[in-house]
Parts: C-alpha cells; structure tokens; sequence
C-alpha cells in the first residue's frame, strides 16, 4: 500500500488556480463567454499566469473542476470533454498549459456520478487514469459523490490512487476521503496518507469570513488529530470542497472579505502548511490582493522544507496565538484576533510560549511578513512583545 503514495509528489503543499468557487457549474458560454467553464477561460487564466508573475511566484497548476464532462462518455467508454466548450479536447488544452510551463488539474468523482451530475470514475478507475495520464494531466481532484456505501467510497479511492500510479506519470493525487468519512467514522489518517498527496478534512469554502472562520475553529479543535499526519507528500488540506474541496481555495482577491480578513486568510493558510489554490478571476484582481497572494514571504513560511503543520498553542478571549516549526530552528507566529466589533486590540505574549519555550532561547530576532513588513528587532528568552492587531486581522511573525 506504501507504493501508492510514494510517488515523489508535493513535498511541499501544491500551489496553483482552481475554477470551482469563483466561477462554479457556468456552462452557458453564450450568455457567459468569460465566466463559462470552457477551453477558453482555462487558456486565459494560464495567459495571465505567466504574465502577471502567478507562475513565477509557484502557482503552477490551472485546475479544471466539476463541470468540464460532456453528459456521456465516448463509444469506448472513456470520459469526453464537452465538445462545445472544450473544441480541442483536454489533451490540447494540457500541451497549451504546459508550453507556458505550467501544469493541468482535472477533476473526477469516486461514486457513479459527479456531485453535478456528471460521469463518475465508479467501475472506470483504471481507464480514468489512464485516459487523463495520456491526456497529460498532472493533477487529479478526486471528489466523493454518489458512492453508496463507506466501504465503496474507500475501496475507490485506494484503487484510483494505484490506478494513477500504474500509469507511470506522475500525478497529483488530491482526495476528499476523509471529509466524507467523518459524520460516520473517525477517518485513518495513517491509511489516507498512504494513498493520498492532500486530503479534504471539513465544509467548502466561501468567499465570507464566517467561512474562514469555521474553518480555522475546526482546524484548532481537531488538530491533535491532524497536525501530526501533515508532511511532505502528505497534506491536509482546510477544504478542498466542491459541492475550500476548493482545494484549500484562497478567495482572497474576490468580494466577500475584507482586507484585514484577506490577510487572516493568508496568513493562517501560510500557518497550517495548506495547499494554495486560488479560486478567483485573475484576469480582474486587485493590485493589493495580487500584492497578499503573491507575497515572497508568506509563501516561503508556506512552502518551508521541513514541512511541519501549525497549530494553536493560547486562546485568550478573542485572540488566538498560533505557531509553525520552520526549517533553520525559525518559527512563523500568527496572533488572529477574532473579535468581529470595536477597534484595533493589542495582544501581549512572553518567548516563552514558543517552541516549548525553546524558539528564543537565549534570543531571537523577529520579523512582521503581515500585514506589512517590520522588523521588530532581537528579543531575550524572557522577553515578551505586543502586538497590535485589528479585527478579524492577523499579525505574521517569523521568529
């Protein structure tokens, strides 16, 4: 079973665009040519990746989501792409990405059909693989729709991740195993990791700040459970929901968050060792969002080698102070201030509290990523610093 993760993928959470939240099911092109889940919103999005510095930054994978199939599968039982809004069928569209050095997602279902209707992998895992392996794709989301039973669902996705393996290319294997698990049964994290590069624990996401919110509660409560399974080739992704599985989808640059949430957003996905996948329309984006998603040094805390999940360590009140373990004996601290009324609050926390009291003895320095750059200067072991932090806001230290 080992085999089947072990295919030298995502060593560091996966970073790229995602269509599902911002652009949903859309599958009329006529009245909607640039929103429509189509060919040529796939080419556009690649076209600004590279223009915009997207790719330069490390978003490497355009994901196509639900909604991409034609309504039946061909004569020899393989998936189709709709043949309206994808003319040059999937294999073109992933020699086109990959041209502008950029890698394709695709998106398929372990049950019978899609959770939009569509032609599911159920009985078809190994010609599914297959196909998308020759198609050239590089990454598969793999959703949990219409299975009928918990075992059916299981044994699915273990022989879609040996499927894909048995293709010889290497693909990204994303799951949505353990969020369709829980309501039921505790999932075997052990088990996933074996099979899966990132996993779906909780809801979708959406472009509002209750979303992130629940999102960042579950994560603290469940993260004696979660955090210790998280490393390279294996992630946990906050959602990675269809039906944030937006792929841990990052609605910053969108309409439901304000800046100060924006920033909380990326700030604690930086934190949790998340995949990146952004769900929004970087044709159209702001010059601060596209400064926040594309900023070096939250997306070095993200991507660092070591590859350790953060996690909660104090909660007082409204605020909530978390660390990550970096690579070179360095720690990234986020304090989030969770109160939604009033004012800017300041939050005051001794070194001790860090690494087990470790991370600043005998000193440290400390740096402020966001929500602006600062240097704080060097620190004692038994120092304490306070921070100023607005609401809904975070502050992000590397320590």
């Amino acid at each position: 079973a080992a085999l089947a993760l072990d295919n030298g993928l995502a060593r560091t959470p996966p970073m790229g665009w995602l269509h599902w939240e911002r652009f949903l099911c859309s599958t009329d092109c006529g009245a909607e040519p640039d929103r429509c889940v189509s060919e040529k919103l796939f080419v556009e999005m690649a076209d600004v990746m590279v223009a915009e510095g997207w790719r330069d930054a490390g978003y490497e994978f355009v994901c196509i989501d639900d909604c991409w199939m034609a309504p039946t599968r061909d004569e020899r039982g393989r998936l189709q792409a709709d043949p309206e809004r994808f003319p040059s069928g999937i294999r073109r569209l992933a020699d086109y990405v990959h041209s502008k050095g950029l890698k394709l997602g695709i998106y398929s279902d372990v049950g019978n059909k899609t959770c939009a209707g569509f032609p599911g992998s159920y009985n078809y895992y190994d010609l599914d693989a297959q196909t998308f392996a020759s198609w050239g794709v590089d990454l598969l989301k793999f959703d949990g729709c219409n299975s009928d039973t918990l075992e059916l669902l299981a044994e699915g996705y273990r022989r879609m991740s040996l499927a894909l393996n048995k293709t010889g290319r290497s693909i990204v294997y994303s799951c949505e195993w353990p969020f369709y698990l829980r309501p039921v049964q505790q999932p075997n994290y052990t088990e996933i990791k074996q099979y899966c590069n990132h996993w779906r624990n909780f809801f979708d996401v959406y472009d509002s700040w209750s979303s992130i919110r629940s999102i960042l509660d579950w994560t603290a409560l469940h993260q004696d459970s979660i955090v210790k399974i998280a490393g390279p080739g294996g992630w946990n992704d906050p959602d990675m929901a269809n039906t944030f599985v937006l792929l841990s989808q990052l609605v910053i640059g969108n309409f439901g968050l304000s800046w100060d949430q924006a920033v909380t957003q990326m700030a604690m996905w930086a934190i949790m060792a998340a995949p990146l996948f952004m769900s929004n329309d970087l044709r159209h984006i702001s010059p601060e969002a596209k400064w926040l998603l594309q900023n070096k040094e939250v997306i070095a805390i993200n991507q660092d080698p070591l590859g350790k999940q953060g996690y909660r360590i104090a909660k007082d009140k409204k605020f909530e102070l978390w660390e990550r373990p970096l690579s070179d004996q360095a720690y990234a601290v986020a304090v989030l201030n969770q109160q939604e009324i009033g004012g800017p609050q300041n939050f005051t926390f001794p070194f001790t509290f860090l690494g087990n009291g470790l991370a600043c003895n005998p000193a440290c320095s400390v740096r402020q990523v966001l929500p602006a750059s600062r240097d704080w200067g060097v620190y004692s072991w038994v120092s304490s610093l306070s921070v100023e932090v607005n609401p809904t806001g975070t502050v992000l230290l590397k320590v």
